[in-house]
């Protein structure tokens, strides 16, 4: 009896739900290595391999049978996804072109590493970032250039902005995504894209205000308010979005700081002065590569520093998700300055979630770690943090944190998928 790799869903499913991987067809006890790879739009190699052992019935099941070693250890049904390394050192694992899946392929070897035998089966399996139904949209607006994901359906479905940090450009893998969940999210870009700025010396709320108007005059989205989501130097535009602008009705921060950082914040006549930072107190990591956690300048008078966005102007609730491991800056210190802030001016503390062994990109499900890349603004290589296993299951959680922050205060309806073999 040959073997065979059984996958479900088969074929293709979105990168942000789960896959069931089995091997039927082995001799009982049979010593298997699973390997799995891909390319990204980059030719960039990424691949991940751990060691199993069939059960008495020549079956594999990864949802029941531990990864012996390798890549990763344990029962880590997705570990082939989420322990997936780059070939080239420190490259991002990035999805740029969402209509487009990720082909992820897996073979099954015999025996186990360091010499595996020969291949017994493989599989092929589309990893999609563009859910069935979704309506991709090309948004050039008066200043704003983004892109519009709409759910399958005929609406009005509420509505989210979607903001990455330092670096520019649109990426819109993880609004892609979310609009398979229901929300029409806008993937906004806000300098280095087409005819925006180059670079960013200031924040100018006002492109932000710009693009909060379209999506709210937008017949295809349910007012009355937007939900705002943002990771780094997005998630305090979000939050000066939310302290500033009207209709914003929920706001989630990934790692963000809550200050103006080394970029100052304009709106109308109001300006937020910038944190900046002390480049000498970069550190260098026992591997060679740089440690900027500590580069900023504290900020004297905590959570009265001017800074500090005012968050305590925002109307609608928040949701702090924080890596405790971030090396980009200290997110938790920061998220515990902004809860300080808060009820000093008499709000009610916010829901902050803390992810122990969590670095700065905490991504949508089984994205691998990122544990260092190349930073544009020290032009270096700098390290994010997190252990590659305990941020896994925090991009799982936190992603199911998101997703029910905003079906309870913008409206909708949660979609969860749990595929069996």
């Amino acid at each position: 009896m040959s073997a065979t790799l059984l996958l479900e869903p088969a074929g293709r499913c979105c990168w942000d739900e789960p896959v069931h991987i089995a091997v039927r067809g082995l001799a009982p006890g049979q010593q298997v290595t699973l390997r799995a790879s891909l390319r990204d739009e980059k030719g960039a190699l990424f691949w991940a391999h751990a060691r199993y052992c069939a059960d008495a019935h020549g079956e594999l099941d990864l949802e029941r049978a531990p990864a012996l070693g390798c890549s990763f250890a344990g029962l880590e049904p997705m570990g082939l996804l989420w322990a997936l390394e780059p070939e080239k050192p420190f490259w991002r694992f990035l999805k740029r072109d969402v209509q487009i899946p990720f082909v992820l392929k897996l073979e099954v070897l015999d025996g186990h590493d360091p010499d595996p035998g020969r291949l017994l089966c493989q599989a092929r399996h589309e990893r999609d970032f563009l859910p069935r139904g979704v309506r991709r949209e090309q948004v050039r607006a008066g200043r704003v250039r983004a892109t519009l994901f709409l759910p399958p359906g005929p609406g009005p479905f509420p509505g989210i902005i979607d903001i990455f940090g330092i670096g520019g450009g649109l990426l819109e893998y993880r609004a892609s995504l979310l609009a398979g969940h229901g929300f029409a999210t806008l993937a906004l870009a806000y300098y280095n894209f087409e005819d925006l700025p180059r670079n960013l010396d200031i924040i100018p709320l006002e492109y932000f205000e710009e693009a909060l108007c379209y999506m709210l005059q937008h017949p295809q989205v349910k007012g009355p308010g937007i939900g705002l989501l943002g990771i780094s130097l997005g998630a305090d535009i979000c939050l000066a979005m939310a302290s500033f602008l009207k209709n914003v009705s929920a706001t989630v921060s990934i790692n963000g700081s809550g200050t103006s950082g080394n970029r100052g914040i304009n709106y109308k006549q109001i300006s937020i002065p910038p944190l900046d930072y002390d480049p000498r107190r970069i550190k260098v990591a026992f591997s060679g590569l740089m440690d900027i956690v500590d580069i900023r300048n504290d900020p004297v008078g905590g959570y009265e520093n001017p800074s500090m966005i005012p968050i305590e102007k925002a109307q609608g609730p928040i949701l702090f998700i924080v890596g405790q491991d971030d090396h980009n800056w200290r997110s938790e210190l920061y998220a515990q300055t902004i809860s300080e802030r808060l009820q000093a001016h008499g709000k009610e503390k916010p829901q902050i979630i803390c992810y122990p062994g969590t670095g700065h990109y905490i991504e949508p499900p089984y994205f691998p770690l990122c544990p260092a890349s190349f930073h544009t603004l020290a032009n270096k290589h700098v390290m994010w943090g997190g252990e590659p296993r305990a941020h896994s299951k925090a991009q799982v959680d936190a992603w199911k944190q998101i997703l029910a922050f905003f079906c309870k205060h913008l409206g909708g309806t949660q979609k969860t998928a749990f595929p069996k073999l």
